[in-house]
């Protein structure tokens, strides 16, 4: 059943709710696409250009998003990029749209901030990969690797915005 954008919501974490972020895992064929919550949150705390939050369906923990967003280093570089360095839906949570509508809000965090010229993400190519996920989100292929994983960027325009396709 799929479910309504509009009740998917991005959180900040708290003390109260880490540990049940820290639980929250993708189905066993997709443990080789995305690093677990702990070492997520663990990189965060060693980047200062790390944002992440949790996924919420309604009430209901579903997911984490983490951005690497150079904007917030300090000082910030005169070009700073931005990029999805993780997305995970809990394995009880997937094929209900809630990975779907989580990236729309990540899209909207980034347009918001007016900084960006595109939003990258990458992933690991293979059997079950996220590749068409993205690319049905508007992401398109940069021809650029990072290590073994396919670079996609989503244009945006100066202002933020989505670009005109």
């Amino acid at each position: 059943m799929r479910i309504d954008d509009s009740i998917v919501t991005l959180r900040e974490i708290t003390s109260e709710t880490v540990m049940a972020v820290i639980k929250l895992t993708v189905a066993e064929n997709q443990k080789g696409f995305v690093a677990p919550n702990s070492v997520s949150l663990a990189q965060a705390l060693f980047a200062p250009q790390a944002w992440y939050r949790a996924i919420y369906c309604a009430e209901e923990l579903a997911g984490f998003v983490m951005l690497e967003d150079e904007s917030l280093k300090i000082p910030p570089p005169e070009k700073p990029s931005v990029g999805v360095w993780r997305l995970m839906i809990d394995a009880r949570f997937q094929g209900r749209g809630i990975g779907r509508a989580a990236m729309r809000r990540v899209i909207e965090h980034v347009r918001a901030k007016g900084r960006f010229e595109t939003l990258e993400l990458s992933y690991v190519p293979g059997p079950g990969c996220p590749e068409p996920f993205y690319l049905s989100l508007g992401f398109r292929h940069t021809g650029r690797t990072d290590g073994n994983e396919v670079v996609l960027e989503l244009p945006l325009d100066p202002n933020g915005r989505l670009a005109p396709s």
